[in-house]
């Protein structure tokens, strides 16, 4: 059953991260969930299977609220008659009328922290009628709600309700505060500092934060002072290139998609991404699997129709989505791959355990290109101040110049790479520093590594990655040799 109050961490996660934009329409969400699913009401027990937005129209307001498609929203509350209806309801109304456990004023403030709005601002929230609004902005919700797995839509049917084990939960459940209690001033700082530093990974972290800064200042007396005398000693720096604005939008994107794996159904994606090479704009039908990051941005790992328009694997930096929205579809959709449908009605859609295997299998972000044996060398003094006793992949080990040739023997199946790796080798010296790994031959995160050690760092093998950093050095080479030549 549906048993959470309004309290702002629900209507929040309720608003897929958009929660200063969505107030009213979180609060709506809520309310029609609450009579959907809600042991007072639970309509769904007596609602027909599938239902229409009329029907829930019909138990929403009340008889005198206008059913009229055309009508503005000022025109809809104007003509109604019945002060009891919902669109007549303010926010202050239906919060007071919803077990909320906490008083309003606490309600405004905890709201005005998770959004960013001034307590002036969300206090002006509390006179407006959240269902003051037109019938099509309410079809919006139930599309909403849907593609969060609250409600199955079927495509000139309507929408059936899931049974309550089925339901969404909340991603953070609340916890008890104890284990934090019991840490220093100091630690609770420091603890607050490292999750600060690390919020973009994860933007639900800033929900948290804002708890523990909560208990900190109501915990430990002076401690506004104490946080002000205390300089902050460790800083994590990480290589983010986004604009904050960008950010913003990545998040909300992010968001969308978690959402999808809180829904037991799960959901195939839809949006407009931007191909950087071939410098034009593909859609793409695919099922999110998860969501990394990598070196310098976010990135979702998923499978179904790429921008070639194969059925495939692929990587889509969550930045060069160009989509305002992520499109939800639901199985049924004609847009849907068969593959796919296949796939989730046995139960056999990809995971996440799959990619960890690739990955673990060979270095490179981009698991589902092809493999193939890296061979490193360094100068001694290099390698042992910048390279020994580093963890770059489980594959990437150091390896002695006499036991080189029995692995491209039987590692490297192409007869004429093969040799000329040996000659390559056998015109080294057996003192230098050698590793190898398995890496993703074409991987962009894998050539930016390489290219960091260069010069000291030549590539015997594969020769494709050879090749292209002797055509980069003599690229580079043109820039400045006639600089200093004589």
């Amino acid at each position: 059953m549906f048993t959470y109050p309004p309290t702002p961490a629900i209507l929040q996660w309720l608003s897929q991260g958009q929660f200063p934009s969505r107030l009213h329409r979180s609060v709506r969400m809520w309310l029609i969930l609450d009579r959907l699913y809600g042991g007072q009401f639970n309509w769904v027990q007596s609602l027909s299977q599938p239902f229409r937005y009329s029907q829930l129209r019909d138990r929403l307001f009340s008889l005198s609220h206008s059913k009229g498609e055309t009508l503005s929203a000022q025109e809809l509350t104007v003509n109604c008659s019945d002060p009891k209806c919902l669109c007549h309801q303010s926010l202050s109304t239906i919060l007071s009328h919803s077990n909320l456990p906490q008083s309003l004023s606490e309600w405004v403030t905890e709201t005005s922290q998770r959004t960013g709005l001034s307590v002036a601002e969300i206090q002006t929230h509390l006179d407006d009628c959240p269902f003051a609004t037109v019938h099509r902005s309410l079809r919006d919700d139930l599309t909403l709600l849907a593609s969060q797995g609250w409600l199955k839509h079927r495509t000139r049917q309507g929408y059936y309700s899931f049974p309550p084990q089925q339901l969404p939960k909340p991603p953070i459940a609340p916890q008890s505060n104890r284990h934090f209690e019991q840490l220093s001033s100091s630690q609770k700082s420091h603890l607050i500092h490292i999750l600060e530093s690390v919020a973009f990974v994860q933007p639900d972290i800033d929900i948290a934060i804002n708890t523990l800064w909560e208990e900190l200042t109501n915990s430990t007396p002076n401690s506004s002072d104490y946080l002000i005398e205390q300089n902050r000693r460790i800083f994590l720096h990480f290589d983010y290139i986004l604009s904050s604005e960008i950010q913003e939008k990545v998040d909300d994107w992010q968001q969308q998609i978690e959402s999808l794996w809180y829904n037991h159904d799960g959901g195939i994606i839809q949006f407009k991404t931007w191909v950087a090479r071939e410098n034009r704009v593909a859609l793409v039908t695919v099922y999110p699997v998860c969501l990394h990051y990598a070196r310098r941005a976010k990135y979702l790992s998923a499978y179904g129709v790429d921008p070639w328009g194969e059925i495939t694997w692929h990587n889509y930096r969550l930045d060069r989505i160009m989509s305002p929205q992520l499109r939800i579809l639901s199985w049924d959709d004609p847009a849907v791959p068969q593959l796919l449908k296949k796939q989730h009605e046995t139960g056999t859609l990809p995971n996440p355990g799959w990619i960890e295997e690739q990955l673990e299998e060979a270095w490179g972000f981009n698991f589902y290109l092809p493999k193939a044996l890296l061979i490193m060398r360094f100068p001694v003094d290099f390698a042992s101040n910048y390279v020994d006793d580093t963890v770059r992949h489980s594959t990437f080990q150091k390896i002695p110049y006499s036991e080189l040739f029995s692995s491209v023997e039987t590692q490297i199946n192409n007869r004429e790479e093969r040799q000329l790796i040996q000659k390559i080798l056998r015109q080294r010296s057996p003192d230098d520093a050698y590793y190898q790994a398995w890496v993703r031959v074409g991987d962009i995160n894998i050539v930016m590594r390489l290219r960091d050690w260069r010069p000291q760092g030549e590539i015997i093998a594969p020769v494709v990655l050879r090749q292209q950093m002797w055509e980069e050095v003599e690229a580079e080479r043109l820039h400045y040799g006639q600089d200093f030549s004589n």
